[in-house]
C-alpha cells in the first residue's frame, strides 16, 4: 500500500515545487523532509530564452523615442555606471500593488535609496532602491516579469 502512495505524494509534491519555481522565477528548488529528498529544476538556457522576447517589446517603445532604434542587448547595460540591477532572483513589480502608480517612470528624479521596484522571492517582497541620485532615462522591465540575479532592471542618469 505505502508504494501506491508514494507516487502520488511525490507527484503532487513535484507539481507544487514546479508551481514554486515559476511563481517565483527561481531555476531550481529543493526540499527535503523525513527521509525523502526532491529537486525540481529548470534548465538556465530555456529560462533565459523565455525571457528576452519578453523583454524587447517593452524595451523598444521606451528607448525608440530617444534613439530611434531597438535597444542593443540588455546584457550591455549590464555594465552602465547608472544600471539598477536585480541583486536576486525572482519577480519585479513596478508599483506597490496593481491599482497603483509605478514607484518611478522615466524622466523622473530619484533620490539614494529611493524605491525603484519590488522583488518577489519565495513569497517574500524585497524593495529594491535606488544605488546613487539622479534622472531614470530607462526602465528595461514590465511589472510582474521574471528577473535573473544581476539583470538590469533600469538606468539611472
Amino acid at each position: 500500500m505505502a508504494k501506491n502512495l508514494k507516487p502520488t505524494i511525490e507527484s503532487d509534491l513535484v507539481r507544487e515545487l514546479a508551481g514554486l519555481l515559476d511563481e517565483t522565477g527561481l531555476s531550481e528548488i529543493e526540499y527535503g523532509t523525513d527521509g525523502l529528498s526532491i529537486r525540481v529544476a529548470k534548465h538556465a538556457v530555456a529560462s533565459t530564452a523565455s525571457l528576452n522576447p519578453a523583454a524587447v517589446p517593452v524595451e523598444v517603445p521606451i528607448a525608440a523615442p530617444k534613439q530611434g532604434a531597438p535597444i542593443a542587448n540588455e546584457a550591455s547595460y549590464a555594465d552602465h555606471p547608472g544600471a539598477v540591477t536585480s541583486p536576486m532572483v525572482g519577480v519585479v513589480y513596478t508599483a506597490p500593488d496593481p491599482n497603483s502608480a509605478p514607484f518611478v517612470q522615466v524622466g523622473d528624479q530619484v533620490t539614494k535609496d529611493q524605491t525603484m521596484f519590488l522583488i518577489e522571492a519565495m513569497k517574500v517582497f524585497n524593495p529594491i532602491a535606488a544605488p546613487k541620485a539622479g534622472k531614470v532615462v530607462l526602465i528595461l522591465v514590465d511589472s510582474e516579469t521574471p528577473v535573473e540575479f544581476g539583470e538590469p532592471l533600469a538606468v539611472i542618469e
